[in-house]
């Protein structure tokens, strides 16, 4: 569940433990992410969309051309859907993703009356979560992305970084193959208030530490709480 009742138990039970103190060591080794300028729910969205397998720059470079040539997203839910391909192509997948972005916004308008989503900030979380995974292209990372970026919700979207670096640190268990079974394990798991500070540092520290290949766990903070480590310890892969 999304939402997490920290009065429901006065014991903690050991994986929320070891969650909060991965989250306190990287906030002491990274310090904690500012929330700068975030963006409104409906930009979010497309955004995320369009970072679906692939990386940050392509898709900031797709959303970039998308929008210099489709100023409003009135313009880019009637354009030809040729054209949002060929916009969005760095992000790849573009006849995909056309496609999906265009009935999306064609959606949002005949169920708001408007192409704007901040109302959705106001409303339950949970039903946001499920409104929205019934469309094609929105799963749960997407749309939880949305709602801790945009809304400040304090939910815990999962990527593949963070997906990976749950599993190595023993958070969940090694053979949860889904993000999205690890998302509805984490929820109940990440401290109160830190859903936002533990996901981008686990994004950081999957990015340039505990890498997919070959993590580099001489360099890495979390060794002491780390499974992986301590099975790999002198395994060729922990350089």
């Amino acid at each position: 569940m999304l939402i997490r009742n920290p009065c429901s138990s006065t014991k903690m039970d050991p994986l929320t433990a070891k969650t909060a103190q991965v989250a306190q060591i990287l906030e002491e080794v990274m310090g904690i992410p500012p929330r700068d300028n975030p963006l409104p729910p409906l930009e979010t969205l497309i955004l995320t969309i369009l970072s679906q397998n692939t990386n940050d720059r392509n898709r900031d470079t797709a959303y970039q051309r998308v929008r210099r040539q489709f100023p409003t997203w009135e313009e880019v839910m009637n354009a030809d859907v040729r054209d949002i391909a060929d916009a969005i192509r760095p992000a790849g997948l573009g006849n995909q993703k056309s496609r999906r972005i265009q009935d999306i916004l064609r959606w949002i308008e005949a169920r708001y009356g408007k192409l704007n989503l901040d109302g959705i900030c106001a409303l339950d979380p949970q039903a946001v979560m499920e409104t929205f995974c019934q469309l094609k292209g929105i799963g749960v990372k997407t749309i939880s992305v949305v709602l801790m970026f945009s809304c400040g919700v304090d939910i815990f979207p999962v990527d593949t970084h963070v997906h990976r670096l749950c599993k190595r640190l023993g958070l969940v268990p090694p053979n949860t193959t889904a993000p999205e079974k690890t998302f509805a394990l984490m929820q109940a798991r990440v401290p109160q208030g830190k859903a936002f500070s533990l996901h981008i540092n686990l994004i950081t520290h999957g990015r340039t530490i505990c890498k997919a290949r070959q993590p580099l766990c001489a360099r890495c903070s979390l060794t002491t709480v780390c499974d992986y480590y301590v099975l790999n310890l002198c395994s060729a892969k922990c350089v």
